[in-house]
């Protein structure tokens, strides 16, 4: 079910085929800008869609390293009209001195010392890459939102076996941090965590899936250079432009059941 203020009606004139035509409220993604203060203080902005604002707070702080469980956050209430996510912690935080802009189109947001709060990611399960393009036809699916409208991102978290969370968004960066959200709040705590995108994978993208504790991440078009990089530093399987039944595997290639030649087996390792 699509919560009203996720999409927006609008009238536009559609020409196909040599012909033109009156098309009376479709549906366009909604996009929104929603600031977060936190004990008191205004922190910064999103663009985003207004939906699952909660978990976009909680996850965001989570994902920057700010919070580690949902027991440090003792107030968290979105205003009425969701331009602003009100966070009350139960302790004394600092306000990042330095925010970066992070690439992509709606343009991300993350601290300067978020990286040196992501920690490697150990697990050593193998799953069957028929099994991940399973899911990969799986989150093409569960595009609620991208069904009705295009125009918008989603991530899907699976343990393999069931979906975990899912979140859509006009930002591929707030995707994950809603999905972080959803396990601190949820007191979700999956054993295998992989995640399935339909954004590009950069080095802001990698590094929240590794602080969600991901350890396949699979996306239906590119990863970026320095993605690779931390990817391979994190001990996380990367896996681009998967669909029907083909994707590239660029790092720790030993988690997914292949006939991997042995040259490309050793270029990286779990540690």
């Amino acid at each position: 079910m699509i919560k009203p203020n996720a999409v927006q009606p609008v009238d536009y004139i559609q020409y196909r085929n040599g012909t033109t035509s009156l098309v009376a409220e479709g549906l366009v993604i909604s996009e929104a800008s929603v600031s977060l203060t936190v004990n008191g203080t205004l922190w910064l902005s999103w663009m985003c869609t207004p939906l699952d604002l909660e978990d976009l707070a909680v996850g965001f702080l989570f994902n920057e390293g700010i919070i580690q469980s949902i027991n440090e956050v003792e107030i968290l209430r979105p205003c009425d009209d969701g331009a602003n996510v009100d966070v009350w912690l139960n302790h004394p935080v600092e306000k990042p001195l330095t925010w970066r802009k992070t690439s992509g189109c709606t343009g991300g947001i993350t601290s300067e010392d978020a990286q040196k709060r992501t920690h490697p990611v150990l697990n050593r399960e193998v799953l069957p890459a028929e099994k991940l393009l399973v899911w990969m036809d799986q989150l093409f699916d569960s595009q609620q939102l991208y069904h009705q409208t295009r125009g918008v991102h989603c991530s899907l978290l699976t343990d393999g076996e069931r979906m975990i969370a899912l979140a859509e968004d006009i930002g591929r960066h707030n995707t994950l941090d809603k999905i972080a959200g959803k396990l601190l709040r949820q007191s979700l705590q999956p054993s295998l965590r992989i995640i399935l995108t339909t954004g590009r994978i950069s080095s802001e993208m990698l590094q929240k899936a590794a602080r969600i504790g991901a350890s396949i991440v699979i996306s239906r078009t590119s990863p970026t250079s320095l993605s690779i990089k931390l990817a391979d530093q994190y001990g996380i399987t990367l896996i681009g432009y998967a669909r029907r039944n083909q994707f590239n595997l660029y790092t720790h290639p030993q988690r997914v059941g292949l006939a991997v030649p042995s040259t490309v087996a050793e270029i990286s390792s779990v540690p």
